[in-house]
């Protein structure tokens, strides 16, 4: 009998999985889309991997980082350049004319869409965690580790 509770089951998964795929496509066709976007959309496909791999064995440093990438990454898209709702409204004009514009454009929403059910997932598997309060200490070393290396890549593989 699976000794597991359905909540942290549920989030660790289904639900992670799902948030992290959407990004992982968004990444492969933007990067389809975009040559010059190849290499850092490789670089930062390794983190939602091993997002992917660590969660699923109940890694708080996973949910830590999952929850952090997500949450920056949607800040930075949403206040910034605010390629969310430029995508947001690509997909309308598609839904009304058929017409795709910009698909990278369109992928940066999708990726939106799935950090926010990696946002929700990672803190649902955090708050069924039974290891105390040192998980707290876990999911902030994982949380700083994904924007050092996030930082890393970008500052490498950015186009120029």
């Amino acid at each position: 009998m699976n000794n597991i509770p359905a909540k942290r089951a549920s989030s660790t998964h289904v639900w992670i999985p799902i948030g992290a795929g959407l990004f992982l496509v968004a990444l492969a066709v933007s990067a389809a889309a975009v040559p010059q976007l190849r290499l850092l959309h490789l670089l930062q496909a390794f983190i939602y991997v091993a997002i992917l791999i660590l969660a699923r064995r109940n890694n708080v440093f996973a949910l830590g980082a999952g929850f952090t990438i997500a949450v920056a990454w949607n800040c930075l898209e949403f206040f910034g350049p605010q390629l969310i709702q430029a995508g947001a409204v690509l997909l309308w004009t598609f839904l009304h004319t058929g017409q795709v514009r910009h698909v990278e454009t369109m992928m940066v929403l999708l990726g939106g869409i799935g950090h926010l059910i990696l946002i929700f997932a990672c803190l649902t598997a955090l708050f069924n965690q039974k290891t105390g309060t040192r998980k707290w200490w876990k999911f902030l070393v994982g949380g700083v580790l994904v924007l050092g290396y996030f930082a890393l890549i970008v500052a490498i593989a950015r186009p120029r």
